[in-house]
């Protein structure tokens, strides 16, 4: 099973091609696929036309979701945060840190083109989905 980040699930709908959303198509035949709950936040928030909103939503359901944060992961993605900042990287965003930290605790991949995802593969043990996946 592989998580997918919103970075992904965003360039799929919007029909985009890339390395990670045929990998996205190829877990999604194989039913390899996670998706998190803040994850599908992300995602369907994105959404101008509801039958837009319903059609991603009809595909989420079919998948596996992952809740991304709880009491010990709020507090390992902290840790997590503070040692990145440590080591002079900052991470743009919260939710970012709370999706890594779920992957590396549930020691899944994630499949992402967010940059910042990039920091938690080479010091944190985050597994990448693609060995290059950020550019």
């Amino acid at each position: 099973m592989t998580m997918v980040d919103s970075s992904v699930w965003i360039d799929f709908f919007r029909g985009s091609l890339s390395p990670q959303v045929e990998l996205l198509e190829k877990l999604l035949e194989e039913r390899a696929a996670l998706v998190g709950d803040l994850v599908m936040v992300e995602v369907l928030q994105g959404f101008a036309h509801d039958h837009q909103f319903r059609f991603a939503l009809r595909r989420f359901s079919y998948l596996p979701t992952v809740t991304i944060a709880d009491p010990e992961i709020a507090v390992a993605a902290a840790r997590n945060y503070r040692s990145l900042r440590a080591k002079g990287v900052t991470i743009r965003k919260t939710i970012d840190t709370l999706i890594a930290t779920r992957c590396i605790a549930l020691d899944v991949p994630l499949l992402y083109s967010d940059r910042d995802f990039d920091p938690f593969a080479a010091h944190l043990g985050l597994k990448s989905a693609l060995p290059l996946a950020a550019s």
